[in-house]
């Protein structure tokens, strides 16, 4: 049987190939639990510096696996989105809290839930044939996998509304200007080799400061100036403690080049 989820470590870079081709990685309920158990283990592993989220063959993901959803909603008395709460939601939640970088690479179409996955990534590489597609409402629903709180940070609240609404495709070049890719390259097969490079570069360096950061950033955007200087404080208070902080300060007054080792 065919693993749902490849895993591959390179060095300190872990990469996650959504593997169901043939159906455009379409998420069915062995993918999602997979891709669930998967981002558990990586959280603490400290092994693991930066992780890439990819997809098998010329797609990223089509999100939803409908197929399958067809025969969940017609299965009497069962909750045909339970899938929300027991799969989407604790991947969302692992990937955005996940204390390493992320970056996905967005090759293909990204439609609906897994869009969605790609906006929790730190950074999306994307190429001349990527599109995002925010496919809810062309079949009845709402966002769902963070896209509600994602998507309105990456490009506003009105262009949020425009694309969840209208459920209209986004080009790469309309990707690349809104904010829903961090870099474009101009082959679709260098997306993954380039999202791979970013990771090996961003599990190189100060690794510990990187989850602050990002753990910085949740808490601003919810929160008050008074809550941002105290996770500031918080953070930053880590950070001075590690090992890397102190290497690479000494570096720089030697002038000679940081090596942080994540601790």
């Amino acid at each position: 049987m065919t693993e749902p989820l490849l895993v591959d470590r390179t060095d300190s870079v872990v990469t996650l190939t959504l593997n169901r081709p043939a159906a455009m990685n379409a998420l069915d309920v062995a993918l999602k639990e997979a891709l669930r158990d998967a981002l558990a283990g990586l959280e603490s592993d400290r092994s693991c510096r930066a992780v890439v989220l990819a997809g098998a063959g010329g797609s990223f993901s089509a999100g939803q696996d409908l197929r399958e959803h067809v025969q969940t909603l017609e299965s009497a008395g069962a909750d045909p989105l339970a899938t929300v709460r027991a799969h989407y939601n604790p991947i969302a939640a692992r990937l955005a809290s996940l204390p390493k970088p992320v970056v996905a690479a967005v090759r293909g179409m990204a439609a609906g839930a897994g869009a969605s996955l790609t906006l929790l990534a730190d950074f999306r590489v994307g190429g001349p044939k990527t599109r995002f597609l925010m496919a809810f409402a062309g079949v009845g629903l709402a966002a769902d996998t963070g896209a509600s709180w994602t998507l309105p940070r990456l490009v506003g609240h009105a262009k949020a509304v425009e694309l969840l609404m209208l459920a209209e495709p986004v080009s790469a070049e309309e990707a690349h200007r809104l904010g829903l890719l961090t870099r474009l390259v101009d082959d679709d097969e260098q997306v993954l080799p380039a999202a791979q490079e970013l990771a090996a570069r961003l599990a190189a360096g100060p690794t510990v400061a990187y989850g602050a950061i990002k753990r910085q950033l949740s808490v601003a955007d919810a929160g008050t100036l008074a809550d941002a200087l105290s996770a500031e404080a918080q953070a930053q208070s880590i950070c001075g403690a590690t090992a890397d902080h102190r290497a690479a300060t000494m570096a720089f007054v030697n002038k000679q080049k940081p090596v942080f080792e994540g601790r």
